[in-house]
Formats: C-alpha cells, structure tokens, sequence
C-alpha cells in the first residue's frame, strides 16, 4: 500500500509550465496533497535546493498572482488538496484578508506559514477559519509544552511536524526522539504531518505509522531541476517517478 505524501513543489521553478508539469506529476505519481511553495527572497526554514529554486522564480520574474494563478491551473486539473507555503511578509505585504481571500478563490485548501507565531498573527487563524481555510501552525522539534498546548488552541485541523532543529534540504535520522514527539502530537488531536530531511523511502516508511502524512520538498525540487532542460514532459515524467520511488505502490 501506498503510503500518504504530501508533495512540495516551488510556483515558478522552474518557470511557469514547469512548476504546472511538476504539480501533475506529482499528483499521478500519487501524492495525497500538494504544498505549493511562493517564493521569497530572505526564507528562514529552507535548504539550498530550495533556496536557488525560490531565486530562480524570483529571477524569472515570479510575483504573488502568479502562485494564486498557478494554484488555480493545479486545482483545475487534479483532484489532491493544494495547501499554499509562504512566509509571514508576502502574506502581510498583500494583507493578511486579501491573501486569504485570494487563497480561498484559488481553490487551496489551507496555508502553511512557517515563520508565524500562533500568538503573533495578526488575524490569520481566525480570518482563515471563517473562509474556511485550514491554517497549518508549525511545531518545531524542541518546542516547549507551553507554547505546543498555545499552537494547539485554535484547535487546529492539521499540524505541521518539524522533525529536526534547523533547515530543510540534508536527510534527517529517524529516531526515538522524532517519533517520540510525532506520537506526542498525535495525542493532541489534529493530523500531523510530518516533514524536514525526508529524502528516502526508508525515511517515509519509517514516518507513516506516526503521522497523517508525511512532507517530502527537496527530493522533489531536486528531480524537477534534473528535468528541467528537456521541458515541461520530462519534468512531469520525472516529478511522477519521483513520488512513486518514495510512496511505493498504489496497489500494496
């Protein structure tokens, strides 16, 4: 059986079409979400695959309306649900309602907002709650239990697992510690999933029992920036393949 992913994707890398082709095949490789990234010039959580990902978009000429036109041709075409990753200052340049708003017209299904504190943000779980949006707060793994039961308190539909100190990108071991802190979230009530360093399908295997599904980035940008010379095909061939490679087969 195949286990659940959710696939993460950069709008605009590594143009327009790309980033459509990757999302595709990511959902036929059998993602079970797809977390589409908006690039931003100064990222506090992402590693360097994603990082020249991001510069490239933005080089390429990447603004906001272009990741909300994109979540748009996503949703048109696949079924998966489509969360949006950004960080704080593009939600606040935009204002926090109009960006919401705009996320809800797009078809997304939440946001992910990593560098947003529960207690800091300016309105945004309670706005995304009443359009309807999932707002994913961020538990990093050395979080104290006071400000784990405060992300908890908006009774959030989805928490987003952070499995080791720093950025993205370099694998993660998979321990007692990590999965000590997934069952610990698990135990609070909204469906975790878990990313940062998960490259391997030892890794996913390893995850899935303790999470609702579990994040995969940089394997993904990595296979897209392979692909990217040949054009948009062989990017969707090589997203699908990809994802396959780390979810294993739909059949069992």
């Amino acid at each position: 059986m195949a286990e659940r992913i959710m696939a993460h994707l950069v709008a605009g890398y590594p143009d327009a079409e790309g980033s459509l082709a990757a999302a595709l095949g990511l959902a036929e490789g059998g993602a079970a979400y797809l977390e589409v990234q908006f690039p931003f010039s100064d990222p506090t959580a992402d590693g360097p695959l994603i990082q020249e990902a991001c510069d490239a978009a933005l080089k390429g000429g990447f603004r906001t309306a272009d990741g909300f036109a994109l979540v748009r041709r996503i949703r048109a075409a696949v079924r998966a649900p489509v969360f949006v990753m950004s960080y704080a200052n593009p939600v606040f340049v935009r204002g926090v309602q109009a960006f919401l708003e705009e996320a809800k017209e797009a078809g997304a299904a939440g946001l992910i907002v990593p560098d947003l504190p529960v207690d800091s943000d300016e309105g945004l779980f309670a706005r995304g709650r009443a359009l309807g949006l999932e707002i994913v707060p961020v538990a990093p793994l050395n979080i104290r239990p006071a400000r784990l039961r405060l992300l908890a308190s908006p009774g959030p539909g989805y928490l987003y697992a952070a499995l080791r100190r720093g950025i993205t990108g370099e694998p993660t071991a998979i321990g007692e510690e990590n999965l000590a802190f997934l069952r610990l979230l698990a135990g609070l009530g909204p469906r975790v999933l878990a990313g940062f360093g998960v490259r391997a399908r030892e890794q996913v295997l390893a995850l899935a029992p303790h999470a609702h599904a579990v994040v995969v980035g940089s394997a993904f940008v990595q296979a897209v920036r392979g692909a990217a010379a040949a054009g948009p095909g062989s990017v969707r061939q090589a997203a699908r393949a990809a994802i396959a490679e780390l979810a294993g087969p739909a059949g069992g």
